[in-house]
């Protein structure tokens, strides 16, 4: 028997399951008693690969059933699925369908599976989340504040402290969170080190980016959105941008970045070598957010905390 490759379409009450080669598909609930009807008839597959789409954490059960179950997992980026079924002209679809690509992508492509992230690193990434929404709803309630009619307005304030007092609680927990793992409080103290890194942007890290420090510099960048990629085709040579990668952690690294290349001598410089040499803003910025989290990864990698280059004086 050859390999099996299984990809699997979650939606919130309800798998859909097909096999590849065989063509075999059939679906059951997202539920306890569906992941045990779903392991049971997976075992005697034996399959090499079940290839799940992250699908807004509702893939995260059956994610971590399979795997103590011992089936190995991947779970991917859903543009890639659709990437791969436009290339191969599906573009029909239903639940079905999607789960007979995801099976044709498994066996295609091959993702490496990742281990999933233990139940702490699962508490703290909420916690994470959970912050970035309120810090969103604050800013919507504020941008509704210059223009609400007098009737509402002192609901929308008082909502705005609500919100506030609720963001100084969320805080707390994710440093008490980050207090309570000694793996983390070395994590923390190497990532503090770095100037521009704050706890929030260390959680972040901490929580978004479990492979930082495990990757080399170059699949680091790719997995955040920060590499440039080349649009060249044959004589033309388009301009290199970014694209993909974890959004909401690039907008984080953002943000420290501009902290570090004001407190940076080294930042600091290299920005003004790139925007010197010509460069547009944001080119320069994405540039010193590349640098920043390959220095962030090498740390971690090392163990080892920031330091600036010296700066060697020669005599006149």
């Amino acid at each position: 028997m050859g390999e099996v490759f299984v990809g699997i379409d979650v939606s919130k009450a309800r798998l859909d399951v097909a096999v590849s080669p065989s063509g075999e598909v059939w679906s059951c609930a997202n539920d306890e008693e569906g992941f045990a009807a779903l392991l049971e008839r997976l075992r005697p597959l034996r399959p090499k690969l079940v290839v799940l789409e992250a699908t807004g954490g509702y893939q995260a059960p059956l994610a971590a059933a399979l795997t103590v179950g011992g089936i190995v997992v991947a779970v991917v980026n859903p543009r890639q699925v659709r990437d791969f079924g436009r290339a191969t002209g599906q573009l029909a679809k239903t639940d079905v369908l999607d789960a007979q690509v995801i099976a044709r992508f498994a066996e295609a492509v091959r993702p490496e599976p990742r281990p999933l992230p233990d139940d702490e690193t699962n508490a703290l990434r909420g916690v994470v989340a959970r912050r970035r929404q309120l810090v969103e709803m604050i800013t919507a309630e504020m941008n509704r504040l210059p223009s609400a009619v007098a009737t509402v307005r002192h609901d929308i304030e008082e909502h705005i402290q609500w919100l506030r007092r609720r963001l100084k609680d969320v805080d707390k927990d994710l440093y008490d969170g980050l207090k309570r793992s000694p793996l983390w409080r070395v994590k923390e103290q190497l990532l503090r080190s770095a100037p521009g890194i704050g706890p929030v942007t260390t959680c972040t890290l901490i929580a978004d980016v479990p492979e930082l420090g495990r990757l080399n510099r170059k699949k680091i960048a790719a997995l955040i959105g920060v590499a440039p990629f080349n649009r060249d085709s044959g004589t033309l040579r388009g301009k290199r941008t970014i694209w993909g990668g974890r959004g909401e952690v690039r907008r984080t690294l953002y943000m420290a970045t501009l902290a570090a290349v004001r407190r940076s001598p080294s930042m600091r410089a290299f920005y003004e070598r790139l925007a010197n040499d010509g460069k547009p803003k944001k080119v320069v910025l994405v540039a010193c957010m590349r640098k920043m989290l390959v220095r962030l990864n090498a740390m971690l990698r090392d163990g080892a905390t920031w330091l600036e280059p010296v700066q060697v004086i020669t005599a006149a």
